[in-house]
């Protein structure tokens, strides 16, 4: 079938959401749960691309909280140039930083601790001799983790033992979450007496997500299947709508990660090259990325529609980078999004399948869309570049992710 027009594929988007008072998005820079601007204490001051695990434990955060706030988004070193304004006051660079009532704060545990002073609790205090015990474990399971993910081996004895030793210490989590009868390390309520995480659990959050990605990519561990408890934590996670705005998925992780860690070896072994090939070329690892098990979340033509809306947004700059170039993209690109929408393959022009590669490996989980939404498209481009052929696009650096630069996009469209 032809490709279907600009015009065409418009009619398809749906209203882009409520980015103040409406579910949680990487997209915000304003969130106020229904207050006024003038009940806003606090800036968050985080990374542009939501890939920051210190970032996250904040914002996720603020979000269960509900406390307004504003978000000044700044360039991690890894993806482009720090700007100025952020290094005049915090000159180390480091994210995330805090301002609340005007007084600027630094470093993760000390934003939430202020935090915590400022707006009471989530759940138990994070220096309650329990969490402080789950605080300990949980740097540990980083170390054991970092020891097996970014030192290399010169022999499978070396690999073996960091394998163990992660896996002392994550079953020691799983057994940390059996004994609260799950789901949760720590059962916080709201205000209609529902079950939700403390802030324990979010300090495990981002590196737990982590973990299950680079894992998979680069060992072929199977992190949730290998520990139920884990796995059940991860998909009452899934069902929270504040995570989920959040959370990033296999392909950004396991390419986000080398440049910021200073390198991730790979384990060779059958699973392992069957779960990379799989994150690479688009199509995903299903469950072991998300196992939320409600149907609405799951809506296939709804994170088609919001992969669309996406990229329509963002065309013109998106086909600008593109090695093709804006005119030999254009085609290409609605090809692709033709694919998605209608079900039906769309031939593309010949010479493209590089092209639509690029795109593949450059969409940012959660900066560009969700989770499934991401899936839905990568599958698209990568079926539809299949027509063409086999030409790869340029390989991910691992030194660093200067394609990700957020400039030009910054330049050209306000979120």
């Amino acid at each position: 079938m032809d490709s279907l027009s600009w015009e065409d594929l418009q009619k398809l988007t749906e209203k882009e959401t409520d980015t103040v008072n409406g579910p949680n998005n990487s997209q915000s820079k304003l969130r106020l749960f229904g207050n006024s601007e003038n009940d806003i204490k606090v800036t968050l001051f985080r990374d542009h691309h939501a890939w920051c695990p210190y970032c996250q434990k904040i914002w996720l955060w603020l979000e269960w909280k509900q406390i307004p706030y504003r978000v000044k988004k700044v360039t991690m070193r890894c993806y482009g140039k720090k700007e100025n304004w952020y290094l005049d006051k915090v000159p180390s660079g480091m994210l995330p930083a805090l301002e609340l009532n005007k007084e600027l704060i630094k470093e993760s545990d000390l934003i939430l601790l202020s935090l915590e002073r400022e707006f009471g609790p989530l759940g138990r205090r994070m220096r309650e001799p329990s969490n402080l015990k789950l605080r300990n474990l949980e740097r540990k399971l980083f170390r054991v983790w970092c020891q097996w993910l970014c030192s290399p081996r010169t022999n499978s004895r070396q690999e073996n033992k960091s394998k163990e030793n992660f896996e002392e210490v994550i079953k020691e989590v799983g057994t940390q979450l059996t004994e609260t009868n799950g789901p949760w390390l720590d059962t916080n309520q709201d205000n209609h007496g529902r079950r939700k995480p403390g802030t324990i659990d979010l300090i495990f959050i981002p590196f737990l997500e982590r973990m299950n990605a680079s894992l998979a990519y680069y060992k072929g561990f199977s992190l949730r299947y290998e520990h139920p408890a884990i796995d059940k934590w991860f998909q009452a996670l899934e069902l929270e709508e504040v995570y989920r705005g959040t959370q990033g998925d296999f392909h950004t992780h396991a390419h986000d990660l080398p440049p910021q860690m200073g390198g991730c070896y790979i384990s060779p072994n059958e699973k392992q090259k069957q779960f990379s090939f799989a994150i690479d070329d688009g199509e995903g690892l299903g469950t072991q990325e998300i196992n939320c098990k409600d149907s609405k979340l799951n809506d296939e033509f709804s994170s088609k529609v919001n992969a669309l809306t996406r990229v329509i947004k963002h065309r013109q700059k998106i086909m600008e980078l593109n090695p093709l170039g804006p005119k030999k993209f254009d085609q290409p690109l609605r090809a692709a999004l033709t694919n998605m929408m209608n079900n039906e393959f769309c031939q593309p022009e010949k010479g493209s399948a590089a092209g639509l590669r690029y795109l593949r490996d450059r969409i940012s989980v959660p900066r560009d869309m969700s989770l499934l939404a991401a899936r839905k498209l990568r599958q698209s481009l990568e079926q539809t570049a299949k027509l063409d052929g086999t030409d790869a696009s340029p390989p991910l650096s691992k030194q660093n992710r200067y394609d990700q630069n957020p400039e030009p996009f910054l330049k050209s469209v306000k979120n």
